[in-house]
């Protein structure tokens, strides 16, 4: 794939110190890229720093080190960041796991879509405003009808549709979605997937995708990442990283998705993974050009075997 590069992330670390004795090593030197049009999928258990790198790129959290790159633009220099700033802010969104914090209760669904068209100047005739409105809201499965409530009055898909719209509204290149399903029933996650799925291939645009439900991976992704205390295991293309992952870590993970036939998981063996053998000064080694993992001692007998 030759397509434009939307993001680059290059040894990003991202340190929290509490006090003088304790700092909290959240991310430590995770590195990967996002094409034009490509989704990517950054998984991982809880607490293994996928969020964080979520706002670190954004610049909610500003990076203790490395640099990330918004369309060639190195963003973690705050003067570069200030020359794009009108750019960024348009072209690169994040949808949060809680649609009931993220949206603001004292607005409107109209007043929370079309706020960063207003704030940012992106149109100015009002009857063209209403209909990017009413175009958004289809588009997302919602009506007219929905204008005027206020996110308490809603779902908690229907919120999570809401940011979904508001994300959309100045037509970015690259839309970060961190746990976006993570809070809602089985149901509606399955719809919100596939409105993603759906909006993505209408408009195109760069996706990071972090969840921690693989099988979701799997059907939207076209590229994994796998993420353990701040680290990336391993990274390669879905197909790469489903037939032939390489790092104990991703086998002990794909072992535990479950599989709709009770016959195989009564049978199904788990791969352990003790966390502790992590080599905390392993380098990243190419196993071929779209798959890539950690470097120990497990990783070379696998690359071995295929």
């Amino acid at each position: 794939m030759n397509a434009e590069m939307i993001l680059s992330v290059s040894q990003l670390h991202q340190h929290f110190q509490i006090n003088k004795d304790l700092t909290i090593k959240a991310v430590n030197g995770v590195s990967f890229n996002i094409r034009k049009g490509e989704v990517v999928g950054l998984v991982g258990e809880t607490g293994s720093g996928k969020s964080t790198v979520a706002r670190s790129i954004m610049g909610i959290y500003p990076a203790t080190q490395g640099e990330v790159y918004f369309k060639g633009n190195k963003i973690t220099d705050k003067k570069v960041y200030h020359q794009n700033k009108e750019d960024i802010h348009n072209n690169m969104q994040i949808i949060f796991q809680d649609s009931a914090a993220a949206l603001n209760p004292r607005m409107t669904v109209a007043e929370i879509i079309l706020e960063p068209i207003i704030v940012n100047k992106l149109m100015k005739d009002k009857n063209k405003i209403q209909q990017k409105l009413d175009s958004l809201l289809l588009e997302v499965g919602l009506d007219h009808t929905y204008k005027n409530k206020y996110p308490v009055e809603i779902s908690g898909g229907q919120r999570q549709r809401v940011a979904i719209a508001r994300c959309l509204s100045t037509s970015p290149d690259l839309i970060i979605a961190d746990e976006p399903i993570a809070s809602l029933d089985v149901s509606i996650q399955a719809q919100i997937i596939t409105l993603f799925q759906k909006l993505q291939r209408e408009h195109g645009f760069s996706f990071l995708l972090i969840a921690h439900d693989l099988s979701i991976i799997k059907f939207i992704c076209d590229k994994v990442a796998v993420m353990l205390n701040g680290r990336i295991m391993e990274i390669g293309t879905t197909k790469e990283i489903f037939s032939h992952p390489a790092h104990p870590y991703t086998q002990s993970l794909l072992s535990a998705v479950p599989v709709p036939d009770p016959i195989y998981e009564r049978s199904k063996v788990l791969i352990d993974y003790d966390v502790k053998s992590a080599n905390e000064e392993a380098e990243m080694v190419e196993l071929s050009p779209k798959h890539s993992v950690l470097n120990n001692f497990q990783s070379f007998v696998l690359q071995k075997s295929y």
